[in-house]
């Protein structure tokens, strides 16, 4: 087995902070969180396993992303048979003492999370990567190894299929 590098190695600490934006992405692309704690999990194995891969000087975030993704896609080809499990209505943190707002919140986050569901895997990547992760349109191409322009049809007909699952009030319509 590699060596993995010292837990104070710089590249090890970036990869630590980056698990809580890993998780949100990973939970785009897998639809649950246990899922996507699976894929974070087995990404940051192959990550700390492969670091003497990694090329200094380039950005730690776009491989990891990458390795998610792939992980992920390599986890849908194995179980291409199995069910997806379902979600968890634990999505996002949601703060506040007021009972009915916590609730309309939680009502607000389930439609937007099932309108993103609904989108095509591929307008779901890109919405993962440049609207949750907040990659720019070059940075989601080279990670999902697209030409820029595609990014961008891909990211303006999500918006606009979020906007008509949406409504024009923003409510699920």
């Amino acid at each position: 087995m590699k060596r993995l590098r010292k837990p104070d190695d710089r590249a090890t600490q970036e990869l630590i902070a980056l698990i809580p934006r890993l998780r949100r992405f990973a939970r785009v692309l897998t639809g649950n969180l246990a899922d996507a704690d699976d894929v974070v999990q087995a990404c940051l194995e192959k990550a700390m396993l492969n670091l003497d891969q990694f090329q200094p000087g380039t950005r730690l975030d776009r491989w990891a992303f990458r390795i998610a993704r792939n992980t992920w896609l390599d986890d849908r080809r194995r179980a291409a048979n199995r069910k997806a499990h379902d979600d968890i209505s634990e999505m996002i943190d949601l703060v506040g003492e007021d009972g009915v707002a916590l609730a309309e919140a939680s009502a607000d986050a389930r439609a937007v999370r099932a309108a993103v569901d609904a989108l095509p895997r591929e307008q779901r990547d890109v919405v993962a990567l440049v609207m949750l992760e907040e990659f720019s349109y070059r940075e989601a191409a080279e990670m999902l190894d697209l030409p820029i322009g595609t990014v961008m049809s891909r990211l303006s007909r999500a918006k606009a299929a979020l906007a008509r699952q949406m409504g024009p009030s923003g409510e699920a319509a």
